[in-house]
């Protein structure tokens, strides 16, 4: 299987400067680099069939039966919606498809599908029964869409020829290929979009136990001794979220590496993530800077959004989409009309924790 790896072409409409990058956040690739180089140095770690994507089940069956019956029929499979939180696998999934049905992957995303000719030269160059992968697919513009609909349903493209009285509308036939959209933000699709997907999956939140698995695999292949109590460690911290949990895997073996340790353990894996500051809960600085403040200076609220941005330095839109979630999702903290409110979980994990070491102002490095 051949992956053809698309980037932007444009800058595009400028977007708001991103916040720090932080060890934790799912969104972040694990290289921040152009796209070809992303699915070159992470496919070491990628799944390449089925059989060896850990988790998942559900999907996995729905996907394994669609794939099946696709091969005894010799077509191209239906296209495929993937949603779910970032980090949990949508694009190493479509790899994955690709593999299993025996053909290229080719990757881009909504934002380097600017203009017309971006989406029709892609369309055009795909051969029979091939993958397409876009990601972040809610971000399309319209114009992309609407070419899509026609090459979705019928695998034709629509194309205007001209200008004014002289324009005329010409059909061109493509070869039957399988969209795969991947997306954070299901609900952000149009209805007419969302409508021409035949399977529509969402990923889900990994346990511990499937999480240890990829902890696990992922240090035999980059040859890290880990025994089984580490492996669990990594996975505690890790959000649900196997990104973060490779993305952890590699600080503890920086660690492990520097120090001489031949194999890690548990323990070593505890005192090298808390060089991060990350605890066993998988809360990070920023996180616990919040609900310290909130305690601390709010006696665990309610207490507004915006009061809370400007106690700790940060942008109330960076606080709420990227440090609050995990927080909401785990219990400790609540959203209610009057503002933010402190759980008793959320104070209990602060006790626990005891004092929280002076963490670097907002722009900071720590």
């Amino acid at each position: 299987m051949a992956i053809v790896s698309s980037g932007p072409q444009s800058q595009g409409r400028p977007e708001a400067t991103p916040p720090p990058r932080r060890l934790l956040d799912p969104a972040a690739a694990e290289v921040p680099a152009e796209p070809q180089e992303l699915v070159v140095r992470e496919d070491s770690l990628r799944p390449k069939r089925l059989d060896d994507y850990i988790g998942q089940g559900e999907l996995k069956q729905v996907l394994r039966i669609a794939v099946e019956a696709t091969r005894a029929r010799a077509e191209a499979l239906d296209h495929v919606l993937l949603y779910g939180p970032p980090g949990l696998g949508k694009t190493t999934m479509a790899l994955v498809l690709a593999e299993e049905l025996g053909v290229r992957c080719r990757i881009t995303s909504a934002p380097a599908l600017e203009r017309p000719r971006d989406i029709v030269g892609l369309l055009v160059n795909l051969q029979p029964h091939e993958l397409l992968f876009i990601d972040e697919i809610h971000r399309l513009n319209r114009v992309a869409e609407e070419l899509l609909y026609p090459a979705m349903e019928d695998y034709r493209l629509d194309l205007t020829v001209g200008k004014g009285t002289t324009a005329r509308t010409r059909s061109l036939p493509i070869a039957p290929f399988t969209l795969v959209g991947a997306t954070t933000r299901a609900g952000a699709l149009s209805s007419p979009l969302r409508d021409r997907f035949g399977l529509i999956q969402r990923l889900e939140f990994y346990g511990l136990e499937d999480l240890q698995a990829i902890v696990l695999r992922a240090a035999g292949l980059l040859d890290v001794r880990l025994d089984a109590a580490a492996a669990l460690e990594v996975a505690r911290r890790c959000r649900g979220t196997p990104r973060i949990a490779n993305r952890l895997l590699r600080r503890v073996r920086d660690v492990a590496s520097v120090r001489g340790h031949a194999a890690v353990t548990a323990a070593l894996v505890h005192e090298a993530l808390s060089l991060h500051r990350v605890d066993g809960r998988g809360l990070d600085a920023h996180d616990r800077r919040l609900l310290t403040l909130m305690l601390e200076g709010y006696g665990g609220g309610p207490v507004g959004l915006d009061t809370l941005a400007a106690g700790l330095g940060e942008d109330p839109a960076t606080l709420e989409a990227v440090v609050e979630p995990y927080l909401l999702q785990q219990g400790l903290l609540q959203r209610t009309p009057r503002g933010r409110l402190l759980t008793e979980a959320g104070r209990a994990h602060l006790a626990a924790a005891g004092p929280v070491a002076a963490t670097p102002a907002a722009g900071e490095r720590p």
